[in-house]
């Protein structure tokens, strides 16, 4: 699979809907992923905030199979994302409250099926607050152009070469309010670190690097 989305469904939007459908936008491919609620959009974030994630799909492919009734059953996964090492992970997205028998025997298939091609699988729910919360700001300044001049990349990446605090260690080198979006984007990249299950006042502190 390369970088470039394919839709095979449409997300239509109409009145009286309960669920929210979508496109967001992935920096790890440069185009767009539907989503059909909150959770999807989410986790479609969090998997664009994962460095090693290359390539992103949404409702990717749809399973077909018997049950042991003979019934005709199907089930289209929510996310596909393929890794720069080449891995495949297909993702379902569902709280653990909604996750009832007939949701437990699609996925046990899905899980099934993406072990016989050699693809991880992974269900889903909510992720804390406090760290999505965080991933949403950050995503805010996921696009390339907050890290085109690389010469303020270099510069910047040079004042948090040890753990410093954030708008003030900013404030060296310049006004935050215009160095803070290259900050947040190096945050995203997963080049500069800082604690995301934690609230990011003004002193959090930013390291060069952590794991995310």
């Amino acid at each position: 699979m390369g970088g470039r989305p394919h839709f095979f469904f449409s997300f239509p939007s109409y009145r009286g809907q309960r669920n929210f459908p979508g496109l967001y936008w992935s920096a790890a491919t440069g185009g767009h992923v539907g989503f059909e609620s909150w959770l999807e959009r989410d986790q479609a974030m969090l998997l664009d905030f994962t460095p090693e994630v290359t390539g992103l799909l949404s409702q990717p492919l749809w399973l077909f199979w018997k049950d042991e009734r003979g019934k005709r059953i199907s089930h289209a996964p929510d996310y596909f994302a393929r890794f720069e090492d080449g891995r495949g992970l297909v993702v379902d997205c569902r709280s653990l409250d909604r996750i009832g028998s007939r949701s437990t025997a699609k996925f046990a298939a899905t899980r099934t099926a993406c072990e016989v091609v050699g693809w991880g699988y992974r269900v889903v729910g909510e992720v804390g607050a406090v760290r999505m919360v965080n991933v949403r700001r950050l995503a805010g300044y996921r696009h390339p152009r907050y890290g085109a001049d690389e010469g303020f990349v270099a510069r910047l990446l040079a004042l948090f070469s040890a753990p410093s605090p954030l708008v003030p260690q900013a404030a060296l080198l310049g006004d935050p309010i215009t160095v803070l979006p290259a900050v947040f984007h190096l945050l995203w990249l997963g080049r500069l670190a800082a604690d995301l299950s934690r609230p990011l006042p003004d002193a959090t502190l930013v390291s060069p690097t952590a794991t995310r």
